[in-house]
This record gives C-alpha cells, sequence and structure tokens, in this order.
C-alpha cells in the first residue's frame, strides 16, 4: 500500500463515515472494490481480476450456508446482489476504460465475469436443498477453505498445479510464477470463524451486507487483526460517534502507523537482515546488528498496518481490536504471544488449542500435564509457521516457538517458589524482568532467522556466524 494509496482510503472512510442512509451498501461496495484495486499484478495477468473475484464468491458462498432462509430473502439481499455484481463488471470492463491507475486493462472478456456471477447466483439458490446435510457441508467447507489455504502457500503444489492446467491447455509446462492471492490468508480465518461457529449453533443469521462487510472490510482484509464477527457487527450497526476527540485518536493512529511504516520500517529495511546479507556478513557484530534491525522492522512493518486500519476503523465508527501490545518489551514468551499478532493468536487458542486440550483431557488414554501441554503449544505454534508459508522454514519456526513455550512454561513452575525471595526486593525485582525482556527478545530474534531466510541450512549458517563460530 503506498502512501497515495493511504490518502484515497482515508478520504473513502471520512466519506462514509458520514453517511447515514445506505451506510452498509456505501461500505460494501467499497471494500469489494478495494478488494481489486489494491491486489498487486500478477504475472498471470488475468489472476489480477480472478483472485478478488474468488473472493467474494467464496464469501457470497460461505454467507449462503451459514444464512437462514428469511436471511437470504430476495428482498432483503437484493440491494447487496446488485451492488456486488456492479463492482465486479465495472471492474471487468476497464478493459475499456483503460484506466490503469484503477485496474489492469487486461481483464477477462465481460460474458466470463457474468457467467461466474451467474454461476455463485445458481449456487446460492440452491443451498437451501442441503437440508439435513447441512453440518456435513458445514465440515466440507471448513475442509476445502484449509485446503485452498494450504495450496496457496505451498509454492511446490502450486506449480504442480499449473503444470496441469498447462497440459490440460494442450500447452508446455509453465514454470512456477509468483502468485499473490491479496488478503486470502485473513479471509480465510474470518470464513471458518463463522462456519465453525455455524456449525456449533453460536452464529447468528445475518444478511449478505453485513457478512460480506465483516469479511472484507477495507481497512483491515489485508493483514488484521482478525476480528470477531459479534464484535464488528456491534461495531458496525450502532456506530461510535465521531466527536472532536474520534477525528483526533483516529488521526493520532493513522498518523502513527505512517511513521512506523514509512519512515521507521522502510529506513531499517535498508540494514534489516535478509538472504544475501546472510550469505555476505562474516563478523558476528555486524549479523547481530541485522538481525536487531529485521526484528524492529517486521514490528514497526506490522503495528504500522495495524494502527493504519485502526485508524481508518475508527473513522467510520468502528473500533478494531489490537493486535500488539509492546511485545518486544515482554519478560517471557508467553506474554509475548499474548501481546503480538494478538487477534491471530486468539482465534488459535479458541478454534485449536483450547478443543485439542479438552479433547485430550476428556479421552480415555490418560497423559501427564506437562505431555498434554507440549502436544498442544508445539502443534498450535507449528501451525501458525505453516499459516505463514508451508516450507521447512516456517515449520522449523514453529517448532522454535513451540518448544520455546513448553520449556518457558515448565521454567515458570520451576522458578515460581524458589525466585519469590529475590523478587521481594525492588531491585531483584527489576533484575528478574530486565533479564526476562533480554532473553525474550533474544530467543524471538534468532527464531527470525527461520522466518526471514529461505532454506534451513542458510538459517544454520547465520546462526552460526551471530556465535562467532563459523
Amino acid at each position: 500500500m503506498s502512501i497515495l494509496q493511504l490518502a484515497i482510503l482515508t478520504i473513502f472512510a471520512v466519506i462514509i463515515g458520514q453517511w447515514k442512509k445506505a451506510r452498509l451498501l456505501g461500505l460494501l461496495g467499497t471494500s469489494a472494490f478495494v478488494l481489486y484495486w489494491l491486489q498487486p499484478p500478477q504475472a498471470m495477468v488475468n489472476m489480477t481480476f480472478w483472485f478478488p473475484t474468488a473472493t467474494l464468491a467464496v464469501t457470497v458462498l460461505a454467507w449462503s450456508l451459514t444464512a437462514s432462509a428469511e436471511a437470504r430473502s430476495w428482498k432483503r439481499n437484493w440491494q447487496a446482489a446488485l451492488v456486488l455484481t456492479g463492482v465486479i463488471l465495472l471492474v471487468d470492463m476497464n478493459r475499456y476504460f483503460q484506466i490503469e491507475q484503477v485496474f489492469i486493462t487486461m481483464t477477462p472478456r465481460l460474458q466470463w465475469a457474468a457467467a461466474a456471477v451467474a454461476i455463485v447466483a445458481a449456487l446460492v439458490l440452491l443451498m437451501p436443498l442441503l437440508g439435513k446435510f447441512q453440518h456435513l457441508y458445514y465440515a466440507i467447507a471448513a475442509s476445502g477453505l484449509v485446503a485452498l489455504l494450504a495450496l496457496i502457500k505451498t509454492p511446490s503444489a502450486l506449480e504442480r498445479l499449473i503444470g496441469v492446467v498447462s497440459t490440460l491447455r494442450g500447452n508446455e509446462a509453465m514454470e512456477l510464477v509468483p502468485l499473490s492471492w491479496l488478503g486470502f490468508s485473513y479471509v480465510s480465518f474470518r470464513l471458518l470463524h463463522t462456519i465453525l461457529d455455524r456449525k456449533a449453533g453460536r452464529f447468528p443469521s445475518v444478511p449478505l451486507a453485513e457478512y460480506v462487510n465483516y469479511v472484507i472490510f477495507f481497512p483491515s482484509f489485508t493483514a488484521g487483526p482478525i476480528d470477531r464477527f459479534e464484535h464488528f457487527s456491534n461495531e458496525l450497526n450502532s456506530p461510535a460517534l465521531l466527536d472532536r476527540q474520534g477525528w483526533m485518536d483516529a488521526g493520532e493512529r493513522i498518523f502513527a502507523g505512517m511513521f512506523k511504516k514509512f519512515v521507521l520500517a522502510d529506513a531499517l529495511a535498508w540494514i534489516a537482515l535478509n538472504d544475501e546479507f546472510a550469505r555476505q556478513l562474516q563478523t558476528s557484530g555486524w549479523m547481530w546488528m541485522f538481525l536487531y534491525a529485521y526484528s524492529l522492522r517486521i514490528f514497526f512493518d506490522f503495528s504500522g498496518y495495524t494502527d493504519i486500519a485502526i485508524g481508518l476503523g475508527r473513522l467510520m465508527g468502528v473500533r478494531l481490536p489490537e493486535n500488539f501490545a509492546a511485545p518486544y518489551l515482554k519478560p517471557n514468551l508467553t506474554q509475548f504471544w499474548n501481546s503480538w499478532h494478538m487477534t491471530l493468536t486468539q482465534w488459535f487458542r479458541a478454534y485449536y488449542f483450547n478443543p485439542l486440550t479438552r479433547a485430550i483431557r476428556s479421552s480415555k488414554l490418560p497423559l501427564p500435564q506437562p505431555l498434554i501441554v507440549f502436544v498442544a503449544q508445539v502443534s498450535t505454534m507449528v501451525l501458525i509457521g505453516l499459516w505463514h508459508g508451508v516450507s521447512a522454514s516456517f515449520l522449523l519456526w514453529g517448532l522454535w516457538h513451540g518448544i520455546g513455550l513448553f520449556i518457558q512454561n515448565r521454567w515458570s513452575d520451576f522458578a515460581q517458589t524458589r525466585m519469590s525471595a529475590l523478587a521481594q526486593f525492588g531491585v531483584g525485582q527489576s533484575v528478574v524482568k530486565y533479564a526476562g525482556i533480554f532473553v525474550t527478545f533474544n530467543f524471538v530474534s534468532l527464531g527470525w532467522l527461520f522466518f526471514i531466510l529461505p532454506t534451513p541450512a542458510l538459517a544454520w549458517q547465520a546462526a552460526l556466524k551471530l556465535f562467532g563460530i563459523a
């Protein structure tokens, strides 16, 4: 996202925030358009159009699956359906307008876009026929979303899929080309949240506009935070008054986010560790400096985007949840993960960690408590790692944090009574606190080696250089 795009999005947010009538429809049309507008160019040009269209299609189908017959009524949803169809066709017609600053001109022919809309509409109309098999389709839909996300995050699988498609079309096998489905990682988690909660009987049935606005809310669909539907719906339908303090709060968050992203993070990018630096640097001092630069860069970049999203949401009367709370100043790894990308960790805690621990404890096979904690923490962090990308490096990054959390958990139980006497003194409290901050920050920084560098071998070489071994 550029500064110019951010300025335009801010104007959109201000206008929507001042609307009284048709506010939901205005937000719906804006979010759908931004979905296309921010989609990065692709080597396979038409995918720049089809990826956002697929996001809208999957979202509408998920809504139809979770909505009751009353919520699916044409009378309640024809305006939202018309807005979404209009945005899709209008974007596709840019092949005639040729306004490259808005969207690419190499879009598919209009009949293909119209056919896609017609197919989705037909599937929505067929959804009521699911009847008593609806719970089975919830499971199929959730599994399909996970499989699709895994495919997108696995370069080797994409390469094979592109080769199969090329062969079926009678072309020579194509080389792997970089594909970027903007925002789908976050969209998929919102969709999974609604489907799983609906399956459990916890999710309310809502009209199309409200559901799609939640999934593709334009301030947060690219990089979070991952809001819960109930909270978002309350904020959307009862927007916070944008008084003088509200304007100041929104402006402060947007400018703070811009400063973090475009000043601090972009400046640190010049000296942040990458694969080229990892190969060229020879001294441990420079390696540590470049690694610390990356640790700070990823924080300022990510938290900067979060501040911008929260500020834009505030302009529309929507209070998005916080996502960062000074994570690098936490004295242990558990508190770090309770402060870093908080909405993601809360999602995994609600939909994986807690159900897994309950299932293990209720099973007939008795397991010791430490083993339950180990399995739950390590598997949760491995999944979070693979969510970023299905590769050995992200797997090791997840293992690093999962094992680290388990060791910290065991150490806390061991040291709680033994260090209580030291912690009673002011100096002792400070020593324990700052030693914990130092250890936690360095542990997290070392873990970034797996995150930054493309192969475990290169990460290992960089680690040896950090400690002056290689």
